[in-house]
């Protein structure tokens, strides 16, 4: 039988692998939101800002659901509504209604974000070492199989309705099961639930801004890779899939060995350096043009941008004065911006020019990444917030070992 830590962990990943899930689930399906509706690239671009309305909605109050509910609850309710967003989306009988699903979707998978990191948080202070950025390896995992999975059933002629579907009843069974094993909540002090994320202030703008990029990047692949290969390069449906697929497995890979990584060589470090390589490997998609070129492009920016998301979150969580539920939300209430204005951007700028133009931007927030990364992680070592492996052990917040990067 697992030990209370142990089940804990195998639950959060869980809860990770099934956000994934559902991200990629929508993701690959992005073009056949497009056509089953008719749309322009504007119309999808709109879609889109109504799924990062609703999480960025969602996220300003999810410190204080959680503070006040208690992860695991948050998580339950959060995750099941999920799955059933995802379940509807492609089964809505008009453009609007499916706006209004996807409004929803954010909402729900908001709040299911912040809560499941939050209780990552908790089993990490149990564990006394770091695993933030292995539980984000499952909902890269998850990326990866929800992909590979839209790919087989593409081959096989199943429908994309019913494909859905399938993906939302197994996700909701899978929510239920793991709930009871998740750490029970602890109590949460007036300060930890009464705080408000409306108005992000210090060092969590910093680390804010450094997620908005990250995740613009992150967004970028989520929602028009698929369809720059199956567009722009005319690729048939089931390569246009692997766009999705190669990018999350290299995502997988590089947040499995993140934790090792981080600590050999700095967050300053795998940052600065992951944001140079994801933006260079995107101009070099775009400037080769190819199918085989573009895979193995999106692979290398999956891991170039790995570990912003753990390691951003990790340091939230440990800002002194600040509930790690609420540190949390406040740097993903700005990180969501990225999702918010990123994607929409993207489709505007396709919409007067062209796809592989608008792209161009990808490269060009993730190149800025690696700059404020050289920026920002030094100030939090003088804020005596470490940005650092040791960090995420059991030692006092604000009595961390002082340093740079």
């Amino acid at each position: 039988m697992l030990s209370l830590p142990r089940s804990a962990r195998l639950a959060t990943n869980v809860h990770f692998f099934l956000n994934g899930l559902a991200f990629a689930t929508w993701g690959v399906h992005v073009p056949t939101f497009k056509h089953l509706h008719g749309l322009s690239e504007a119309e999808v671009a709109l879609a889109m800002l109504a799924a990062g309305v609703g999480a960025l909605v969602a996220v300003l109050w999810a410190g204080a659901l959680v503070g006040r509910f208690g992860a695991r609850a948050v998580c339950a309710v959060s995750g099941l509504m999920t799955a059933a967003a995802v379940g509807a989306l492609l089964q809505l009988p008009s453009y609007w209604t499916g706006v209004m699903g996807l409004f929803v979707f954010g909402v729900a998978n908001s709040l299911f974000d912040v809560a499941m990191n939050a209780h990552a948080v908790e089993v990490e202070a149990a564990y006394g070492r770091p695993i933030m950025s292995s539980c984000h390896g499952f909902f890269s995992l998850g990326g990866l199989g929800g992909a590979a999975l839209a790919s087989l059933l593409a081959v096989a002629g199943v429908a994309a309705t019913t494909h859905t579907l399938w993906v939302a009843i197994g996700a909701a069974a899978l929510t239920i099961a793991v709930v009871p094993a998740m750490l029970p909540d602890r109590a949460q002090t007036s300060d930890e639930t009464g705080y408000s994320f409306m108005r992000p202030r210090g060092v969590i703008v910093l680390l804010g801004a450094m997620a908005a990029l990250g995740l613009v990047a992150e967004g970028a692949m989520y929602d028009w890779s698929v369809l720059y290969l199956r567009e722009s390069l005319a690729s048939p449906q089931a390569l246009a899939a692997l766009a999705y697929a190669s990018f999350s497995v290299a995502m997988a890979i590089g947040r499995f060995a993140g934790d090792r990584a981080r600590a050999r060589l700095g967050a300053l470090t795998l940052l600065s350096v992951g944001g140079t390589l994801a933006a260079i490997a995107m101009l070099a998609v775009l400037l080769i043009g190819h199918p085989v070129a573009a895979l193995a492009g999106f692979a290398l920016v999956g891991l170039g941008i790995s570990n912003v998301v753990p390691v951003l979150f990790s340091c939230a969580s440990r800002v002194p004065g600040i509930s790690p539920a609420h540190g949390i939300s406040g740097v993903a209430s700005l990180g969501y911006l990225g999702f918010l204005s990123g994607p929409p951007i993207i489709g505007a700028v396709a919409q007067v020019a062209t796809l592989p133009v608008a792209l161009c931007l990808v490269a060009l927030f993730a190149a800025a990444l690696a700059v404020l990364a050289r920026r920002v992680l030094p100030i939090m070592g003088e804020l005596g917030t470490s940005t650092d492996d040791k960090a995420s052990r059991s030692v006092p917040v604000g009595q961390e070992p002082r340093q740079n990067g």
